[in-house]
């Protein structure tokens, strides 16, 4: 494989080529720069996962410039996905870093519009509902570049969350609007939105599906000392939680009152907070707080779990495509296909709600393929490719 355009591999990293590997990559790196430039805007965890699926695919068809814009930049949320995941290295890295929602987009925006305007780019690919998303669509739009969403019509209804805001904004500029579920597609019907729509499953679900090994799952669960169906796994990070000390205080006094292991994935954000008003010390003993854990590990705890408590959206979804009751910690989810079809319960930070979930936590007897049948990475890309040599 070769170095040029962000590629990574054993044979990438090493310093010395023979004659015809040198070869073979300058001439596919010629193929490459003749096909037609796609920049890949990425920022945080989720959307590390889905370019995993997405990307690989994407290079066999097109040049891809990989943007990370560097939302997420702590090891442990960031880094180790590109060490363990097939992603590649981003050929541009803007370290945007934290700071307000209006600081990160802001930066995100000037620096993709540089990337934009210096190559002649056909289409601008983005994720989600973060402020990359929104700043890469934004970029896009302003310089008359078409925009492809990836996991377009996904709706909570609440505009207080600024991913909600981010992921509407941003489905009103695209062009080309990948949906994982029907309801998706039924979201932007009402908005008014058909053009460019199509239902190709969920990119998440594709890898979860050929990820989770059992040698993953019993080296994980045994370097923490847990057992199958015998511990709670939770994730907090969202600010309306991370940074409310009334709300976590709930959240880890209801925690504290089951009677099993509860192992927390600590994210920085929700730390700080812990830290800072004291409220990690005195936890229940059930309780044991680790730094974020790698995407492996993530789906081996998730899946093994006897319930998962989380306000991520990506854990969610993660929790139900491996049979894994969940329980929410927001009154709100665009992922309402997890609720309705009874593996997911919201409870938002009411403590008593809460530690009824963990008593008894939802349960269903079926769990219908809401996220399609493990392909939507390559839909998307047989989709982008037919778009681009129209």
């Amino acid at each position: 494989m070769c170095a040029g355009g962000g590629a990574v591999g054993a044979a990438a990293r090493k310093s010395y080529r023979s004659p015809p590997d040198r070869m073979r990559c300058a001439l596919g790196t010629m193929r490459r720069m003749s096909a037609p430039i796609v920049v890949t805007v990425v920022g945080n965890r989720p959307q590390y996962i889905k370019c995993a699926v997405v990307s690989r695919l994407l290079r066999e068809r097109v040049h891809e410039v990989l943007v990370d814009t560097g939302q997420h930049y702590d090891h442990g949320l960031a880094g180790v996905f590109f060490e363990q995941l097939p992603i590649p290295r981003p050929d541009v890295s803007l370290g945007v870093g934290s700071g307000s929602h209006a600081e990160q987009t802001a930066r995100s925006l000037v620096g993709i519009e540089r990337v934009l305007v210096e190559q002649d780019v056909r289409l601008v690919l983005v994720y989600g509902d973060t402020n990359a998303t929104l700043a890469g669509a934004l970029a896009a739009a302003k310089l008359g570049v078409p925009v492809a969403h990836v996991e377009a019509g996904l709706r909570s209804y609440d505009r207080s969350m600024p991913e909600e805001v981010n992921r509407v904004l941003t489905d009103h500029i695209a062009e080309l609007l990948f949906c994982p579920t029907e309801a998706a597609v039924g979201n932007l019907e009402r908005e008014g939105i058909a053009d460019g729509v199509s239902q190709v499953g969920d990119v998440m679900n594709d890898l979860a599906l050929t990820s989770l090994t059992p040698a993953v799952e019993a080296a994980t669960l045994t370097r923490l000392g847990l057992q199958r169906g015998r511990f709670a796994f939770a994730t907090i990070h969202r600010p309306i939680n991370a940074d409310s000390p009334l709300r976590l205080a709930a959240i880890f006094g209801a925690l504290a009152s089951i009677d099993e292991p509860v192992l927390v994935a600590l994210h920085p954000r929700t730390r700080v907070t812990l830290e800072k008003e004291g409220l990690d010390r005195g936890l229940g003993d059930n309780i044991t707080l680790v730094e974020p854990v790698g995407y492996f590990e993530s789906l081996a705890l998730t899946g093994n779990a006897r319930v998962v408590i989380t306000d991520s959206g990506g854990v969610q979804k993660e929790a139900y495509v491996l049979g894994t009751p969940c329980i929410t910690l927001r009154d709100r989810t665009e992922w309402v296909e997890t609720v309705e079809s009874g593996w997911n319960v919201l409870v938002d930070a009411d403590a008593r709600a809460l530690a009824a979930a963990l008593d008894a936590p939802p349960s269903a007897a079926a769990r219908p393929p809401f996220y399609g049948d493990g392909h939507a990475g390559e839909r998307i890309v047989a989709a982008v490719a037919d778009f681009l040599s129209a």
